[in-house]
């Protein structure tokens, strides 16, 4: 009994160690060296000073800027709080929230159809993504609101425009932070 449960300690530790230290701090060094940009989560500077990531969804609210998806982490775009809303399709909260956004968005854009990727979250609440017929809704405001020709925010639109990965996985997509930092960099709002 004694013999065996010092072989059940010792492979313990002998596990632990390996699996929990030397394995995890492998992995970490091997991304490092490899994608260094990747594991330290994607992040974009301007003027040294970390103004977000490609891979985590931001507010913004500006009328001269794209605005991202709704977000239902924490108290919104919190990633602390990565989730979904968990509110289903007949939720009296979702739906009013749907509707209030929907009015925001028609009194923008009378004529247009709104996209379904502007008043839906999504499923981490941290989508940095929004879909191209998204941010062509959008343009109408942005280029009036920074003085810009429609043209040159499409075109600009066009530049940020990912395809699907590998020419059929996913959607295209249109990475909201990459293209506001893209805005400033042509033509900053007075």
């Amino acid at each position: 009994m004694k013999k065996n449960l010092l072989i059940a300690l010792c492979f313990t530790l002998v596990t632990t160690v390996m699996f929990g230290v030397i394995y995890p701090l492998a992995i970490t060094g091997f991304a490092q060296v490899l994608f260094p940009h990747r594991a330290n989560g994607q992040l974009i500077e301007k003027n040294g000073k970390i103004v977000g990531s490609t891979i985590i969804g931001q507010s913004f609210t500006g009328p001269g800027y794209f605005h991202s998806r709704p977000s239902s982490a924490g108290t919104g775009y919190d990633a602390s709080a990565s989730s979904g809303s968990n509110l289903g399709p007949t939720n009296k909260a979702l739906l009013e929230r749907v509707r209030g956004d929907v009015q925001k968005l028609q009194a923008e854009n009378p004529n247009a159809a709104i996209p379904v990727d502007l008043v839906t979250t999504s499923g981490s609440g941290l989508d940095p993504e929004i879909s191209p017929a998204a941010a062509e809704f959008q343009l109408l405001r942005v280029a009036r609101e920074r003085g810009m020709k429609e043209e040159d925010v499409r075109a600009l639109v066009r530049r940020h425009t990912k395809g699907r990965d590998l020419g059929f996985l996913g959607e295209p997509r249109v990475n909201v932070l990459e293209l506001n930092l893209g805005l400033d960099s042509v033509h900053p709002l007075r």
